[in-house]
């Protein structure tokens, strides 16, 4: 599918895309090197259901699954563990190496409900450290 139509899809939903013309330039790199663009987007398993607010961005990363790119679904293992305070105003309680994986499986079994599971890259962030 040609950019536009890639873009127009794309902007379907949205309310900003920042700086259109560098997705513009990333999309129409994806034809002359004949590789997808990588589409990263990171969750923290700090309970065991994803919630609504959740399927918005779900629902954008398999529209670009749909046009062909390749989606990385990052589970923050290592920030959930540690209480990552990040755009709150409270440290989030501590949780435990298994709670967090087993919050970490309900996140693959229902993000599976949304995006193509068999061409979705899943990756721990506790990897990175």
């Amino acid at each position: 599918m040609e950019t536009n139509e890639q873009l127009k899809i794309i902007k379907r939903g949205s309310a900003e895309i920042i700086s259109e013309d560098e997705l513009r330039q990333r999309i129409d790199s994806t034809f002359k090197e004949k590789r997808p663009l990588r589409i990263k987007a990171g969750f923290d398993p700090t309970a065991s259901d994803l919630h609504l607010g959740h399927t918005v961005l779900l629902r954008k990363l398999r529209q670009f699954q749909d046009l062909g790119h390749q989606v990385i679904f990052i589970i923050g293992d290592f920030t959930a563990r540690i209480g990552d305070p990040s755009g709150r105003s409270q440290l989030r309680r501590p949780l435990t190496k298994q709670q967090v994986l087993d919050y970490a499986q309900t996140y693959k079994q229902q993000v599976a409900k949304i995006l193509d599971i068999d061409r979705l890259e899943i990756v721990f962030n506790s990897s990175w450290f």
